[in-house]
């Protein structure tokens, strides 16, 4: 089969498509549970970047195949599974999905409904489970404001979408006005530019009290001012660094307004407590069956260009989600 192959741990350009096998028994952490899928398209992410410069957690020696999400039909499903030969699914690969065929984690896999394109089904699993579980994490709640970080990327649209179908009010946070067209596509009302004494906008839109969430899948040097807009209580929920820089926080900030700072890692939490992820999932499948959620695909392209795929993604040129098709 045809696959996107990272052969040199040297970025998007390290990768190229070639003939692979066929993935053989489960996903090493499927626990043992076979969940095998033509794939139609395949998501690619920030993690992925990362993966092919050896900079992820969960990263894999050269060769492999690239791609942490897909969708698809499945083709083979374990016993006693949720899933059947037939069903269209999108789930989490973590690697191994841009290819024609991958096997998926099958708590991280979801039924897509009709009215989703398969990219939109590439687009779904990943950046809705981040979004869902980052709201989750700071006991977000309906009527709450939530200021979106890095709001026209995959994590960021999923999170306006999340929190709106929550009963939440989201702030979009993006720096161009392509970026805002985005946005507000996929749903954001209120809008605002990272521009000095941003926080002070903030402060202005919430009657002077402060937000009360924020997702920062960003990092970097908003990290500060993200603290500054929140209202006492406040909680912060940190996604990851796409800002390239690791901030820090001194603790008095948190201190003075009572402030929480939340990691926001799925892997281990859904290891500690796996009863989360089907309720995760579930609740995933209802609102985009509702349509409530609609993944934004911004850009398309074909196998042979998976390694400018990544590249969007490395020159911070992505705007929604970066799809694959695959077949």
């Amino acid at each position: 089969m045809k696959a996107f192959v990272v052969e040199h741990l040297t970025g998007p350009a390290g990768g190229t498509v070639r003939d692979v096998p066929e993935p053989v028994g489960a996903h090493p952490w499927a626990r043992g549970e076979r969940l095998l899928v033509d794939v139609r398209a395949a998501g690619v992410s920030f993690p992925d970047l990362l993966q092919s410069r050896g900079e992820y957690q969960h990263g894999m020696p050269v060769p492999y195949v690239a791609g942490g999400e897909i969708a698809g039909v499945v083709l083979e499903a374990a016993e006693g599974s949720r899933f059947s030969p037939g069903d269209r699914v999108a789930g989490v690969t973590v690697w191994g999905g841009l290819a024609e065929r991958a096997v998926v984690i099958p708590h991280f896999a979801a039924r897509i409904p009709d009215h989703f394109s398969w990219a939109q089904g590439a687009a779904f699993v990943l950046n809705y489970s981040t979004a869902w579980f980052a709201l989750y994490r700071v006991g977000a709640r309906a009527g709450e404001t939530v200021v979106v970080q890095g709001a026209s990327g995959g994590v960021g649209t999923a999170t306006v979408q999340v929190a709106r179908a929550l009963g939440m009010v989201p702030i979009a946070v993006v720096s161009d006005d392509r970026k805002e067209a985005a946005v507000r596509t996929a749903g954001a009302q209120l809008v605002i530019r990272p521009e000095p004494g941003w926080h002070s906008v903030v402060r202005e839109l919430t009657g002077g009290v402060g937000a009360d969430i924020v997702v920062d899948p960003v990092g970097g040097d908003r990290f500060t001012d993200s603290l500054r807009c929140l209202g006492v209580g406040g909680r912060l929920a940190v996604v990851g660094f796409a800002g390239g820089g690791i901030p820090t926080v001194r603790a008095n900030r948190l201190l003075l307004r009572d402030l929480s700072v939340v990691g926001v890692a799925l892997a281990p939490y859904l290891e500690r407590y796996p009863a989360v992820a089907g309720e995760m999932i579930m609740a995933l499948e209802d609102l985009a069956e509702r349509g409530e959620i609609r993944p934004l695909v911004g850009h398309e392209l074909p196998l042979s260009a998976g390694a400018e795929a990544l590249a969007l993604l490395d020159r911070r040129e992505a705007v929604g989600k970066v799809v694959v098709g695959v077949r």
